[in-house]
């Protein structure tokens, strides 16, 4: 009886473990990122990263004020945003829903002063619906950015 008991529960547990760790990227996506940067690490919710500059502190928060610089691409290099003036940064509170999923988790992770490639899944960033006409639907998204600042402002 017990053994049937930890069965079943296995059966009941392995799906979320499965559904945890799959992959985020297309796979013709993935093909490019593996081959173009081979070391690039990966969160916990699919994003890559790679580290271009380490800054310093604390990691940004939840509810902080944020600023940083940026250049967005898309996977065939075409640039469809950028904010590149530490003058003029682009600010938001983070974690509040005002930017991309893939933006509010990962910069969670980055300290003032890094500078990252960012490589963002569809469904953490634009989708199914896409953000026409610079983004299409189901477009993964790569990023260079620096968080400047985290404040509590």
């Amino acid at each position: 009886m017990f053994c049937r008991i930890v069965f079943l529960v296995t059966l009941l547990l392995l799906p979320g473990t499965l559904h945890a760790q799959r992959e985020k990227l297309p796979p013709e996506d993935l093909a490019w990122v593996e081959k173009n940067f081979p070391d690039a690490q990966k969160s916990n919710t699919g994003i890559r990263y790679l580290v271009i500059e380490k800054g310093h502190g604390e990691t940004a928060q939840r509810g902080q004020m944020v600023s940083l610089v940026y250049v967005g691409r898309l996977i065939d290099g075409e640039t469809f945003d950028q904010q590149l003036d530490p003058a003029k940064p682009f600010t938001f509170r983070l974690g509040r829903g005002k930017v991309i999923q893939g933006w509010d988790q990962i910069i969670r992770l980055m300290s003032p002063g890094d500078k990252w490639l960012v490589i963002i899944p569809p469904e953490l960033a634009y989708g199914t619906r896409g953000q026409p006409p610079k983004i299409p639907a189901n477009a993964t998204l790569v990023f260079t950015m620096q968080l400047l600042s985290a404040n509590q402002e």
